[in-house]
């Protein structure tokens, strides 16, 4: 049987077989060649075929090393599709991904067992595999050469799993095709190629994580993973970039400003570093400035996308200054996608400076959400400006409009979800959360875009924020902690009766809010990388 169209082993083994000595991965233990990585994902896959199970998810509870690609792609390889957790975050989440997930398997590190046993124990249906034994598997070549004809590019190839409104995690499904389409068109525009060396920053259940991991394994790159006591310590970070000839950063905003922060190029500036990507949030004018001016020859883009997009579907390659309080625009489409404006009236928006909602087609476009059909309508809907043939496209729900110049200038959220930090989060899922915690009636989350803070309000007595700020870590991710627990003793209600959230953002992100901070709670709340901030 031949096969026409590629799937991710498909273009992985060629790379394999084009570079087969040459350092795929590496971190602070060791390196990987292409060779080696080979050889670890096809014992990792004879390890899971015994699961008798083909496009089931497979679930990686590991650190971040030079394990997680090598058992990725033996996932891949064992006809699954993978699904990497947060070792890190509130057990009470992961629980909530595995029980929607409910995955053929678990592959752990032998050093994370308890903690894993802990957390999947109400998992009797997913085996629970040890790395180390799955890659010291015997190669079964024979259920290998018969799986890779069951495979083809639409059969999904990872779930990345991003906040959800009502509490629970949406597990977003991007397939072969999705993953084949995209990196090729990234890895083309950027000219990744077998000289490129990525300085990795972004945690693998990060969607921004595929662009520079399959560049690797598409274009015979090279992936260093920065340690992140690297941006807690920075003073090292230049010294280790230099040594490992790092040449291309996929960063988001904030860790750049680590750098500007600490002016820390002004001790010596990076000597390789040629291409510096962002994506994930907004870029502060002052920080791109402020690497512009130590290195001004290179390139820098401005890369925009959510996960159900594979990661980016448009982008801005920086051409020109930008002054204090100017925003960078999101740019154009990328290459064999299409991204468009929609007003109210289901009308498309081409003229300049009329806002509309973004809506993004063609193959970059993930398959939906894992076991969430409702979800997966609301987001993936008909081309609502043609009705003739079939036509899935994903409603981002990102205002947008066109600038003079004809390139996409962002605007806003038409829903509750905003991107800080990196990552995309449901103010939903916040609320969710903490309204269920004790002696709480109802909960409210705002974000409060000019000081970078999520602001909690509670429907509770004051002498209950303490005990609320404990609960907020229990259950929530470090980037979704709130900055600040304001206790009500009942929300403001607008005539409909609903809460009124329109007042609450103008009492309480206005000015200083001096009087307003009497009232309330402040407390330092850890997001790790970042010290808490103290009482003031």
């Amino acid at each position: 049987m031949t096969k026409t169209a590629e799937s991710i082993l498909d273009f992985f083994e060629k790379t394999a077989e084009t570079f087969s000595d040459k350092t795929a991965f590496g971190d602070t233990k060791g390196e990987i060649s292409f060779s080696a990585l080979k050889e670890s994902a096809e014992r990792i896959a004879s390890a899971l075929f015994s699961l008798a199970n083909l496009r089931r998810p497979v679930a990686l509870f590991m650190d971040r090393s030079i394990r997680i690609p090598a058992a990725l792609l033996g996932v891949l390889y064992s006809g699954n599709f993978y699904v990497p957790l947060d070792v890190e975050a509130p057990e009470e989440r992961t629980k909530k991904i595995l029980s929607s997930l409910e995955p053929a398997a678990i592959l752990i590190d032998a050093a994370l067992g308890e903690r894993a046993d802990a957390i999947c124990q109400d998992y009797k249906g997913a085996k629970r595999i040890i790395y180390e034994d799955a890659a010291g598997s015997q190669i079964n070549k024979e259920a290998l050469f018969c799986m890779r004809e069951k495979i083809v590019s639409s059969d999904p190839a990872v779930a990345i799993f991003t906040s959800g409104s009502t509490g629970m995690p949406k597990g977003c499904l991007i397939s072969h095709a999705n993953i084949t389409a995209y990196i090729a068109w990234f890895t083309g525009r950027f000219e990744i190629d077998e000289k490129t060396v990525f300085g990795a920053q972004t945690p693998f259940y990060f969607s921004m994580s595929l662009s520079d991991t399959f560049s690797v394994l598409y274009a015979g790159a090279s992936y260093h993973i920065v340690p992140k006591f690297y941006f807690t310590f920075p003073g090292a970070l230049v010294p280790y970039l230099d040594e490992r000839k790092i040449n291309a950063l996929y960063w988001v905003p904030s860790a750049y400003g680590i750098l500007a922060k600490l002016d820390l190029f002004s001790y010596g500036k990076p000597k390789y570093l040629k291409k510096l990507l962002f994506a994930g949030e907004v870029m502060p004018v002052k920080t791109l400035r402020y690497l512009r001016s130590y290195l001004p020859e290179a390139l820098y883009a401005n890369l925009f996308g959510p996960t159900e997009t594979t990661d980016i579907c448009g982008y801005y390659v920086v051409d020109r200054e930008f002054a204090e309080g100017e925003s960078l625009p999101l740019g154009k489409a990328c290459e064999n996608c299409r991204l468009f404006l929609v007003d109210e009236a289901g009308r498309e928006i081409v003229e300049a400076g009329k806002e509309g909602e973004l809506y993004a087609a063609g193959p970059f476009v993930a398959l939906g959400y894992y076991r969430n059909a409702e979800k997966t309508r609301e987001a993936f809907v008909q081309n609502p400006l043609q009705d003739a043939y079939p036509e899935i496209v994903y409603r981002t729900g990102d205002l947008a409009k066109y600038g003079d110049s004809g390139l996409l200038l962002y605007v806003g959220r038409k829903d509750f979800q905003i991107k800080r930090m990196g990552y995309r989060i449901e103010l939903g899922e916040i609320e969710a959360a903490m309204s269920a915690a004790e002696g709480v009636g109802g909960a409210v989350c705002l974000y409060d875009g000019e000081k970078d803070r999520l602001i909690l309000f509670c429907e509770t007595d004051a002498d209950n924020v303490s005990r609320i700020a404990k609960t907020a870590k229990a259950r929530l991710p470090a980037y979704m902690l709130p900055d600040k627990i304001v206790a009500l003793p009942a929300f403001p209600l607008n005539a409909n009766g609903k809460t009124d959230r329109l007042r609450l953002k103008k009492e309480w992100m206005g000015g200083d809010q001096n009087e307003n901070d009497k009232k309330t709670s402040r407390f330092p709340l850890n997001r790790g990388g970042k010290s808490a901030r103290k009482p003031r």
